[in-house]
């Protein structure tokens, strides 16, 4: 029942962006990267904030092996991925359209792993009972046209998006599809093994 969740929730997620990224790609695409901006900002602020803190309370003491090398110091390192994250963050946040491009990239990389997260699903599930052809057409599709996306990039950002927002409503009903079959499916086999059992 978990995996069937999991699947559920991973599809109304890629429903939800894809239909974000249909209606209005630019703005959500920005939305996206100014979010992912404020995650960086906020761990790199807290990594430097426990910093200072573990700084202030630190103590002198420091420990050397029998050679002399010191190898246990009070002071805590310096927050160097801390402060590269509070840059990176501010920078996504301020200024999110530098990144849009390569957001388009990374979106189109998420499809390609998801149409192969979906041929691993079919596949195994071939192994418990015949799955129709058209199974297979759904990830096929989003397969090519995240590599499209990846291989061919476009002039505007809008129309690979739009592609995206569409590939990911498609992939996210599929996934809903395949993954109440296979439930179900699963559910006969295991029946008709406990009645074959009690016999």
């Amino acid at each position: 029942m978990k995996v069937l969740q999991s699947s559920v929730f991973r599809a109304i997620c890629a429903i939800i962006i894809g239909i974000l990224l249909i209606n209005n790609p630019d703005n959500t695409v920005k939305g996206i990267t100014i979010a992912i901006g404020l995650l960086f900002l906020v761990s790199g602020a807290i990594s430097c904030a426990v910093y200072l803190n573990a700084r202030t309370h630190a103590s002198d003491t420091e420990i050397y092996d029998a050679q002399g090398r010191l190898i246990v110091t009070g002071k805590p390192t310096f927050p160097i991925v801390g402060i590269g994250s509070v840059l990176l963050g501010l920078i996504l946040t301020i200024v999110p359209g530098l990144f849009v491009k390569s957001l388009m990239y990374f979106l189109g990389a998420i499809i390609i792993l998801g149409a192969i997260n979906q041929f691993m699903v079919l596949v195994n599930a071939k192994r418990m009972f015949r799955v129709p052809l058209w199974f297979w057409i759904c990830p096929s599709v989003i397969f090519l046209t995240g590599l499209l996306v990846l291989i061919k990039p476009m002039e505007t950002a809008s129309l690979p998006l739009l592609i995206i927002g569409w590939c990911l409503l498609l992939y996210g009903a599929t996934e809903c599809v395949n993954a109440f079959k296979i439930h179900r499916e699963r559910k006969r086999i295991e029946t008709n093994m406990t009645i074959k059992d009690k016999d």
